[in-house]
């Protein structure tokens, strides 16, 4: 069965945020987040049959976009090299998948990895494409495929995986940001990674939030901590003080420890992320993750999808990290492509910074 769109108005998400499917997807991702507690990212991590089969699958997914070259363009906007790439994953997922997942599963499971690459029309990636690949490891999750035992390695080694598959994407094909959020989020791109790192640091004894705004320790720890490496990643690619490229990730330092901003990112991603309509509207259900919206049929939901609106003058519900309707003509240019056209080194150490203690949304 191919997954369908169910949420189309603030009625199915109420109903969806009551669901038994939004309840799996919000236990696994704190099951996930749990078994990383403590956990350095250098850490020797044993990882399962399924888990290698699934680092190899995310290496063929690499392989492709370094197949796949991007045109030459002086545009700082989506590169339509892009399609190529999304369409040819298209195309050998259910050969890369077949390994790993059986057969009668194969077509669900394909279209929540397809999706957590991106959008192929729009050429943007944001955090409901990362939410995709949460779903799709649930899906692994639901079929046996994934243990408990899998939960670190999972993290550690694939789903850390996908955001550096996912990074070189941005970089090949400079995808721009999925939403209006802008320097209000934590990334342009990424939610889950900060909030896995700061599951890993939730126990260090000296290392505290307010630590991002140290350049040698963002060097050092960064091979250790999903956290640092991100806000390393960020300072990479944004010229510029911290507090004004990035005041969220700022305001955040703020807080007494890491448990606090642990805690709160996931609540925050409740909030923002799977309660959000502009995001959970292109969210997909199926047969593992099962949910029927009321307002519309599935098959309405996805021809929705691709309706033509001429003019804007329709509403629309603008928030964290949502896609912008393409009638309303607004794209965002990717930072990493006016980077790279800046020849700024990407990933390179931080400058020196002073700390900033704010008050931050759940603290």
């Amino acid at each position: 069965m191919i997954p369908s769109r169910q949420i189309l108005t603030p009625d199915d998400l109420a109903r969806f945020q009551e669901s038994d499917a939004c309840k799996e997807l919000v236990n696994f991702l704190n099951a996930l987040n749990d078994s990383v507690i403590g956990v350095k990212t250098s850490d020797p991590i044993e990882d399962s049959p399924v888990v290698e089969k699934l680092a190899y699958f995310l290496g063929k997914v690499e392989q492709t976009n370094e197949d796949i070259k991007p045109l030459e363009t002086n545009s700082r906007f989506g590169n339509p090299a892009y399609r190529d790439f999304y369409d040819k994953c298209q195309e050998m997922l259910p050969t890369w998948l077949a390994g790993i997942v059986p057969a009668e599963s194969i077509e669900e499971v394909a279209k929540y990895a397809q999706e957590s690459f991106g959008n192929r029309r729009r050429i943007d990636y944001g955090t409901g494409h990362e939410l995709n690949f949460l779903a799709f490891l649930l899906c692994l999750s639901k079929l046996g495929l994934i243990a408990k035992e899998d939960h670190k390695a999972v993290v550690i080694h694939v789903f850390y995986k996908y955001v550096e598959v996912m990074r070189g994407l941005q970089m090949s094909y400079w995808l721009e940001p999925a939403g209006s959020h802008g320097v209000w989020g934590l990334d342009d791109y990424h939610f889950l990674p900060f909030l896995f790192g700061a599951g890993q640091l939730r126990t260090h004894k000296h290392l505290r939030p307010k630590s991002i705004h140290n350049p040698e320790i963002l060097d050092e720890f960064s091979k250790d901590y999903m956290y640092f490496e991100c806000v390393r990643f960020v300072n990479g690619i944004k010229t510029g003080s911290i507090r004004w490229h990035s005041p969220m990730i700022d305001d955040i330092s703020g807080a007494k420890s890491w448990e606090k901003v642990n805690v709160g990112l996931i609540k925050m991603f409740k909030a923002e992320v799977i309660g959000k309509l502009p995001i959970m509207q292109h969210f997909m259900f199926g047969t593992l993750i099962s949910f029927s919206g009321g307002s519309m049929s599935g098959k309405m939901a996805n021809d929705a999808e691709h309706e033509n609106h001429d003019g804007c003058d329709h509403p629309h519900i603008y928030a964290f990290g949502q896609e912008f309707p393409d009638c309303c003509g607004i794209k965002v240019p990717s930072a990493i492509a006016a980077a790279q056209a800046g020849k700024k080194d990407i990933g390179a150490p931080a400058e020196p910074r002073n700390a900033f203690t704010r008050p931050i949304p759940f603290d």
